[in-house]
């Protein structure tokens, strides 16, 4: 199985840039795990929030087939505990899903078009946060889910 993180833009915080990398190194090599930061949008701050997010879902559908499950990462989606996450990874696996595309959008979220092609929606917080801090959240909860599943003591209950 194959996961993709898919982005808009670029992390400029090196802290946080450190942090991804180090959760992304330790994340099991047959995940084959790719972080996808596609470059903002040209001219954005001239378009409207609606037109941006159509310019940014032709970006992110050229990171995906039409195969990969796609789970946007998005406020309104289903919360889940590490060890729900864990266990729906597993199933993922077991459904020989080739390939999972997670989607972090830009600052106005996603377009319809990509709301549209999404599988499932899931969220990490109730609470806001910024998009940086989400790429590093999520790459840490792939590595405690892979922890869990391994059995490994990386989780506490």
């Amino acid at each position: 199985m194959r996961i993709n993180l898919v982005c808009i833009g670029k992390t400029d915080d090196k802290e946080i840039t450190a942090l991804v990398h180090y959760y992304q190194n330790r994340l099991p090599k047959h995940w084959n795990f790719d972080f996808i930061q596609i470059p903002d949008v040209k001219n954005a701050r001239s378009l409207s929030p609606e037109l941006l997010k159509k310019e940014e879902a032709k970006l992110f559908l050229q990171h995906t087939e039409s195969t990969d499950l796609v789970i946007l990462l998005d406020e309104k989606g289903k919360q889940f505990t590490s060890r729900e996450f864990a266990a729906k990874i597993d199933g993922w696996m077991n459904s020989s899903i080739k390939k999972v595309s997670l989607f972090i959008g830009g600052a106005y979220g996603f377009s319809e078009e990509i709301h549209q092609r999404a599988n499932e929606k899931i969220s990490l917080s109730k609470m806001t946060f910024t998009h940086q801090m989400i790429r590093l959240f999520i790459v840490e909860q792939l590595y405690r889910a892979d922890q869990i599943l391994q059995g490994k003591p990386y989780h506490n209950d």
